[in-house]
């Protein structure tokens, strides 16, 4: 491809909150060099970071090495982290450029590289195109791919990264658990009426009158956490109330089973971020030496999908859900 064609680039202001931050670390370096080199990589990520967030794309400029002041200072670094992707390198170039400098320190660890054209005013860019892998420090403009490509391919990414995922899941939990279907008494084996599982001596008078409103909908089920041939057996809740059409509440609670009035001390319970491919746990109680139940409460989209995860000890059990 010997020239791009405009179509297939995109062209927007610099957001100002990029140019503050070039000025800032532009300053801290000690020559006039490696301050236009710093100015013009970090106006360069600023750019993409914008237009990537744009189209949809969670980006994450804290975990960039070009948003750290030391990094951007000992390498020609220009890198933009986008959330269980990977980096994406934004190599920064002139309007009368023919090739795009890729130092030897960035060719690797990328998950692709974008061109990014800055405009003789400092405020305003343009996207011209990227390629997934580079070869050589210097790379001709003309060889670029266009600018859909890139978000095809991050698309891509990102469903293999989801699928990547599930196949980390243990066997048992990869069926997710529907709790829409619950809204219509259909329920995944396993989970049983909450009233079932508790001592009727020992109710739980916030739950039951959760339960008397006729929206929300429960359910619990037994959960071993003990080692091979040690029964440690706690009781998980989850209930919900859809508030709209897109949205509901949910809270989540762990039990001690009947028979027990405190809950194994150290045991976690976490909401893990199914997207996320490290299963990132976006919040999490603990347990003490007496506690009699732990509960976490949240809001989530339909169609959205998370996992609920307890620990005790080495012992971990996932369950998966869609929304």
């Amino acid at each position: 491809m010997e020239k791009i064609a405009d179509s297939l680039k995109f062209t927007g202001p610099i957001p100002p909150d990029g140019r503050h931050r070039a000025e800032e670390l532009c300053r801290r370096q000690v020559t006039q060099k490696k301050a236009e080199q710093v100015y013009l990589n970090t106006l360069s990520v600023s750019f993409v970071n914008s237009y990537l967030q744009y189209m949809g794309f969670e980006t994450d400029l804290d975990k960039s090495d070009s948003w750290n002041p030391v990094q951007q200072t000992l390498m020609d670094v220009a890198d933009l982290s986008l959330k269980n992707l990977g980096s994406l390198e934004c190599r920064p170039v002139f309007e009368d450029a023919q090739f795009i400098d890729i130092p030897p320190e960035v060719q690797s660890n990328r998950i692709g590289y974008v061109a990014v054209q800055i405009k003789k005013s400092f405020r305003e860019a343009t996207l011209l195109g990227f390629v997934r892998k580079v070869e050589t420090d210097l790379l001709p403009i003309k060889h670029l791919q266009p600018l859909d490509n890139l978000l095809e391919y991050l698309e891509e990414l990102t469903q293999v990264r989801q699928a990547e995922l599930v196949s980390q899941l243990p066997t048992d939990n990869k069926t997710l658990i529907k709790l829409k279907q619950w809204l219509e008494n259909v329920f995944e084996v396993g989970w049983q009426e909450v009233e079932t599982l508790f001592d009727n001596q020992w109710a739980n008078a916030d739950w039951n009158l959760r339960s008397a409103n006729g929206s929300f909908v429960s359910r619990g089920k037994l959960i071993d956490l003990g080692k091979t041939g040690i029964i440690q057996s706690v009781i998980l809740v989850v209930g919900f109330i859809q508030e709209n059409q897109q949205e509901i509440d949910i809270i989540v609670e762990v039990h001690p089973i009947w028979g027990e009035n405190y809950l194994p001390p150290n045991l976690q319970l976490m909401v893990i971020d199914f997207e996320g491919v490290e299963g990132e746990s976006i919040m999490e109680a603990q347990t003490r030496s007496s506690n009699k139940n732990i509960q976490l409460q949240f809001s989530g989209d339909v169609g959205e999908r998370f996992s609920i995860k307890l620990v005790l000890g080495n012992i971990s059990v996932i369950e998966s859900f869609l929304i």
